[in-house]
């Protein structure tokens, strides 16, 4: 058989060659990787592609033209006021400032003729800070960010008709501060002289296809970037931009085009032709991340709330600009408080902004008004954020936000599922939890069930951050990260520069248009969608998972295990929250009962406004950074004016209050020498006995001695019994009751000091607290051989100062021993001790009281052990605790948070039990075994934390970042111990600490005046038959026309408070005609599922009761009953009168 061979001596077409004489195309993928550096910017940058990335630049006179007028100190001129000034020739180069100040330009640009042929021309403005680009009318256009961060936008394209014409004019105000303050993304106190020059200001066209090209490339590196090097589109995109960096030559302007067509071998061919219609092509039904643009605000932190009102604007605008030029892009924005900043501030904004919500664009979400702590407010300071949140939304777009958003609050009440379903909304997302630093949250979308029972849906978006810069990186984790892909493989890509705003950048929406064109041709990335809102997000998950019933629970708080320190950091901030919350419950109280009862004759008008006023004051320092005590000086300062106002606005509108109430001026009598009777006025639902202190002077001295039942050793002052043991709004002063528990002191005269009455006994030897005993058990409560008293721990945490403590803080603890004690008060009504200690720079005076009356009225309960602290506080770096070591065995302590408690371990077994070292709490934090507890009692103070059997209330931190002087200085405040029999669940604690933070008001009336004793002496509104349900709020309807016209509405508001059910009369007084009445929601929507009413028995009628709506509560469920009032509901002095409270 013959063989046939061919020989050929070179390849041809589809022929594989014999011959081999070259060396190959094999390569060095980590050399070929790391080449890609050096294709931007850098060292080659007058070579790579940065050299052509403009075609022209000019900045000479004959083109722009720049003049500049600077506002005096800190002024921040509205537009208006500016444009009076008298502005003066500048040029670049020019230094601004010092910080925080504001300078206005004028701008007028010379655009030559022939660069009309080009696609884009543009103003780069640089001053190194942030400035905002406004028309010559006033209307805010575009928001700046100077400097050479991430979060550069230093360009203003100038619209086509400036082009034309050859010629246009703008303003500019630029600030001096950068996105993050003075700090320049670190956290140290805020550089207060720091000026900024003007590096940038010039007339530039733009290479669009450059540009582009510089967007392909760095999508192509994040893909290289993002996945592993086996993958097919991971090698699809190295080769591409290898070829790229060989291809391209800066002397040829046409090589761009030439890589833009290798980078669609990866996009896909004519990609960037589709705009838009992009996210409506590929392979995928539905997209698994959804991006959402967002610009997180931080109303204030490292700088101040009117640096925030600006940042607001240039935010805003930027987007609605991104908005016209990517049709996709959806912008979502939370915090009511910032619109109604710009609404007020930026009035022609704010009609652009509202255009582009009803448009669909711009979403409203988050329903509260501002992102708020959500540890520290009480329950109905969290109620009030999503009630005003949601009206004012309501109000001024028509919308309801139906998404709760606290992406970077530290930590989450159990208390806020609830709240928020009972504001209208049902969805919940947050993020901050990604931050823990002991242990990791297990779940992103679950439904997160509340301490009573509610859930909401919530996720927790895996890509771990609300401020993504929409990477390849991000859609990827977005995926990889999700704990929950059996249940839901949706994720929220929430996208922008964030905390001192900006928000999305157009190369964001660039890359994301690149991303999905990648993904619909390559399943090895997510595809991600654009166009909905956060709403349709959470929607879709609801259908894929079966309303929930596929996703898991989280039950209770969600406890951040990171920045614990906030609880106690900045102590004058967290005193001014507390008594101003405690402050506007009153007033709302009083102002009720005044625009119902007021004095026959009275004019009196519910100051619906004002109240509001005040409100929204508490509300905005309850935002994340200012309540936490993590802010800058600065935002303090204003803080402690926000409070001082509220302060003194709700001081005088009880005033008024009472003016109406009782026909007649009344005065303090704690601050002004009474001149005649001593009344107070119970705003608790509670009976109550107070002993209170009132100042001895003037001609009425003497006749008011013969009312107190003890003065001061000084003579000066005297202790008056207020006797309120009846339950009703008035008490007056008396002498000792027999169930009084007279108290006395004795010393050795040195060292040695025992407080005590017939129930418990405190005793302090050697500085220290070394017994305290419930006399009537014999049951001594500290352990043999422990004290009690102050101590100081070391307090330097691994980086965040203000909002840190770390564990390794308790390593170090040192007792502090009291000194100088002496007698201050031998009673019988109140026995106290004064104690003083110096410790470093800082004084600390304590008195230590004990009362003849218990901590309330309570069969069997105890007086608590005051301790009222005044302190000049100069450490740095130390933290200052009050410790009590119980005879208790519990492995959970009790702590209040709002609108109930919660129980935390008080051990260490597992790294979630050691990871809550340290707790919030409001009220009140317990140890309870079965029989017996102690509780500490706190008016200011949130910080707790209890070790085995070891109590502990933080006091006072001493941080010296972003604040240099946190804490410095004085501070005043209490606390108490309250020992009570029975456990937690059996004892007082609650209603004692209610009655701790609820001062009686205390008044001098005219001797002339008689107080009607006996059943007369009630509540209008009283709950009985329950003592686990607490009246919390009384106020008048939010849609009332206070002015007397269209229906009178009165809103309650009840809780349980233990963690039980209970069915409770809420009784009506008969002064009070009731037409309807309704369970309605925070928002006080009407509903046809009317209530009935049961006419009361005789007994209750005695009390001046009439009828009575019953009411069920599942545990720690929280209620708003709405009444409508008839007009037979009498002032005071007409009919009826005395079934109230008589005067």
């Amino acid at each position: 058989m013959a063989s046939h061979r061919h020989h050929h001596h070179g390849p041809t077409s589809g022929e594989y060659p014999v011959l081999n004489l070259k060396p190959g195309a094999k390569w060095s993928r980590g050399l070929t990787q790391g080449r890609l550096g050096t294709f931007i910017g850098g060292h080659f940058s007058d070579i790579n592609l940065t050299s052509v990335l403009y075609v022209h630049r000019s900045d000479d006179p004959e083109h722009v033209k720049l003049e500049v007028w600077s506002a005096p100190g800190l002024s921040k001129p509205t537009f208006e006021e500016a444009m009076k000034q008298t502005f003066k020739p500048a040029k670049k180069g020019i230094s601004l400032g010092p910080s925080w100040t504001n300078h206005w330009w004028k701008v007028a640009v010379k655009i030559p003729a022939y660069w009309f042929q080009y696609e884009r021309v543009q103003f780069e403005f640089d001053p190194g800070c942030e400035a905002m680009i406004f028309s010559t009318d006033g209307t805010p256009l575009h928001g700046i960010t100077g400097g050479f961060g991430g979060e550069r936008r230093v360009e203003y394209i100038l619209p086509p008709e400036a082009r034309k014409a050859g010629h246009y004019e703008f303003v500019i105000e630029s600030t001096c501060n950068g996105l993050f303050g003075m700090q320049g993304g670190g956290i140290s106190p805020p550089d207060m002289n720091r000026y900024f020059s003007l590096a940038s200001a010039d007339l530039v066209v733009p290479n669009e296809d450059a540009w582009h090209l510089l967007w392909d490339f760095k999508v192509l590196c994040q893909i290289i970037e993002t996945l592993p090097g086996s993958s097919p589109l991971e090698n699809k995109a190295l080769v591409a931009a290898n070829e790229i960096i060989n291809v391209f030559d800066h002397r040829d302007p046409s090589t761009v085009g030439k890589c833009r067509k290798i980078a669609e071998g990866v996009f896909g061919e004519g990609w960037q032709a589709k705009g838009e219609k992009i996210y409506e092509e590929g392979m995928h039904k539905e997209s698994l991340v959804w991006g959402i643009g967002h610009c997180h605000i931080d109303t204030a932190w490292l700088w101040p709330f009117s640096a925030t009102q600006q940042k607001v604007a240039r935010s805003w605008s930027t987007q609605i600009d991104l908005m016209e030029r990517y049709p996709e892009h959806r912008f979502a924005c939370s915090s009511a408080q910032q619109y109604k900043w710009l609404e007020q501030l930026y009035p022609k904004l704010f009609e652009r902004v509202k255009a582009k919500i009803l448009e669909g664009k711009f979403h409203p979400i988050g329903g509260s008004w501002v992102e708020n702590d959500a540890n520290m407010p009480s329950g109905e300071g969290l109620a009030r954020q999503f009630i005003f949140g949601q009206r004012y939304f309501q109000s001024r777009f028509g919308i309801r936000c139906k998404t709760a958003w606290l992406p970077d609050s530290f930590g989450l009440t159990g208390a806020l599922p609830q709240l928020i379903r009972l504001a209208g909304m049902d969805y919940f997302f947050t993020q901050k939890l990604s931050w823990n630093n002991i242990n990791v949250f297990p779940h992103n979308t679950f439904n997160w069930v509340g301490i009573d029972g509610t859930q909401v849906l919530c996720h927790m978006t895996p890509v771990d951050t609300y401020g993504a810069q929409a990477t390849a990186g991000d859609i990827n984790k977005g995926i990889t990260n999700h704990k929950n892909i059996e249940s839901s493989d949706k994720a929220l890509l929430v996208f922008g520069n964030g905390d001192g705003g900006g928000g999305p950048l157009p190369a964001m929406l660039e890359n994301l248009r690149r991303l999905r064109a990648t993904t619909n041709n390559a399943r090895e990335l997510p595809p991600v969608s654009m166009g909905q809102s956060v709403d349709e997000f959470f929607e879709t998950i609801v259908d894929q998972t079966k309303a929930g019933n596929a996703l898991p629970n989280w039950h209770g708080e969600l406890y951040l295990e990171f920045h614990r320190g906030t609880y106690t950091s900045h102590g004058s901030i967290k005193k001014g929250n507390r008594k101003s919350e405690i402050l506007m419950r009153d007033l709302e109280i009083l102002a009720t009962l005044a625009s119902l009862f007021g004095h026959k004759g009275s004019d009196y008008v519910y100051p619906q406004s004002r109240i509001n006023d005040s409100w929204e004051k508490v509300l905005l320092c309850h935002f994340h950074d200012v309540l936490p005590g993590s802010a800058i000086g600065m935002v303090y300062e204003d803080a402690e004016k926000l409070y001082a106002q509220v302060k003194k606005e709700g001081s005088e509108l009880i005033e008024e209050a009472f003016k109406a109430i009782f026909g007649f001026s009344s005065s303090d009598a704690r601050t002004q020498p009474a001149s005649g009777n001593i009344v107070g006025f119970n705003t608790t639902p509670f009976p109550r006995r107070d002993v209170v202190k009132v100042p001895f002077a003037g001609p009425h001295a003497a006749k008011l001695r013969s009312r107190l039942v003890q003065t001061t050793k000084d003579g000066k002052e005297g202790y008056a019994l207020m006797d309120c043991s009846a339950g009703g709004p008035l008490s007056s002063s008396s002498g000792m009751f027999a169930d009084c528990h007279p108290v006395s002191v004795y010393t050795n005269g040195s060292d040695h000091f025992v407080l005590k009455n017939d129930l418990v006994q405190l005793t302090i030897s050697q500085g220290r607290i070394t017994s305290l005993l419930d006399v009537q058990l014999e049951r001594e409560l500290i352990p043999e051989g422990e004290t009690g008293g102050l101590v100081i721990f070391d307090d330097t945490p691994n980086f965040w100062d203000a909002w840190d403590v770390e564990i390794h803080h308790l390593e170090t603890r040192q007792p502090l021993k009291f000194e100088n004690v002496t007698v201050l008060e031998e009673g019988p009504l109140r026995a106290a001790v004064l104690a003083q200690l110096v410790y470093g720079k800082s004084i600390i005076v304590l008195i230590i009281s004990l009362n003849a009356v218990n901590g309330s009225m309570r069969q069997g309960a105890r007086p608590y052990l005051n301790f009222e602290a005044h302190v000049e506080w100069h450490q740095r770096h130390e933290f200052l605790k009050f410790e009590i070591p119980l005879n208790i065995q519990s492995d959970v302590a009790t702590y209040e948070t709002p609108f109930g408690h919660v129980q935390r371990p008080t051990h260490k077994n597992t790294t979630w039990d050691l990871a809550k070292f340290e707790v919030c709490g409001h009220k009140f934090a317990d140890l309870s075994e079965f029989g017996y507890g102690v509780a500490i009692l706190s008016e200011s103070k949130y910080g707790f934390s209890c070790h085995g059997n070891v109590l502990r209330i933080s006091l006072l931190r001493a941080a010296t970042e972003p604040d240099a002087e946190q804490d410095q200085g004085s501070h005043d405040f209490s606390w108490a111990v309250l020992p009570h029999v029975g456990h937690f669940l059996e004892s007082d604690v609650p209603i004692a600490a209610y009655l701790y933070n609820s001062p009686l008001h205390v008044r001098s009336v005219p001797d002339d005046v008689k107080f009607q004793a006996g059943s007369t002496h009630r509540p209008a509104f009283l709950v009985a038959g329950a003592h686990n349900v607490i009246l919390e709020t009384i106020k008048r309807g939010d849609d009332d026309d206070v002015s007397g016209h269209g229906p009178k509405t009165v809103v309650l508001r009840l809780y349980e408070a233990y963690g039980g059910h209970a069915t409770v009369k809420l009784l009506i007084s008969a002064s009070v005609e009731v037409e309807k009445a309704i369970i309605t929601n925070l928002l006080e929507d009407d509903n046809k599922d009317e209530l009935g009413f049961t006419a009361v028995a005789e007994e209750e009628a005695t009390g001046g009761y009439s009828h009575y709506i019953k009411l069920s509560f599942r545990r720690f469920e929280v209620k708003t009953i709405k009444l409508t009032l008839g007009s037979g509901t009498k002032k005071e002095g007409e009919t009826k009168r005395e079934s109230w409270v008589s005067v």
